[in-house]
């Protein structure tokens, strides 16, 4: 038996735009006269043709709501899983940055007046640099020096996972001398 695949998805869009969303119904469609055109071999002359086409029909748009339906339960666990991250790399970072100011005033000086004025009190490098009477790279070489001390300090006092973007996601304390913040 042949069919004409034209004539088919006329008779059947009606029914399938029925069914599924707008934004679906070409893809609904592709896949029901795919099913067609790989199943119309096996039809007998006793099968009528319309009701096999409708179930058919019917098949694809429940395999449809059924992929969409699971991909929207693993975009929620992929959403809820993200969430709980964010919350916890929020959390890690909150506890940190209180001992920023501590650490920031454990630096030797100029180091520390540079990122107290760069990273606690917000100025711009350009703004600091003229505060301190130095030179915009000078101030850029001690802001960099600044933050790799600081960096050594956390490092020295708390293990810090990091995630992909260098991010803190958490931290253990490390219990030794060199951890006392006063």
């Amino acid at each position: 038996m042949t069919c004409d695949l034209r004539g088919v998805a006329e008779q059947i869009r009606p029914f399938v735009e029925r069914r599924v969303a707008p934004h679906d119904v070409d893809d609904v469609m592709q896949e029901i006269l795919q099913r067609v055109h790989t199943g119309a071999d096996v039809l007998d002359e006793d099968t009528r043709f319309g009701a096999w086409l409708h179930r058919v029909a019917r098949n694809a748009i429940n395999d449809h709501h059924r992929r969409a339906s699971r991909r929207e339960a693993k975009h929620e666990a992929l959403a809820t899983e993200w969430r709980d991250e964010a919350e916890e790399h929020e959390d890690a970072v909150a506890s940190l940055s209180m001992f920023v100011r501590a650490f920031v005033e454990m630096l030797p000086s100029p180091y520390r007046e540079a990122l107290d004025l760069t990273e606690i009190q917000g100025l711009t490098m350009r703004e600091a640099a003229e505060r301190e009477g130095i030179s915009l790279s000078g101030m850029k070489s001690r802001v960099q020096r600044g933050r790799r001390l600081l960096r050594e300090l956390f490092e020295a006092c708390c293990e810090i996972a990091l995630d992909a973007r260098g991010k803190p996601t958490d931290f253990t304390p490390r219990v030794q001398p060199s951890c006392k913040t006063s």
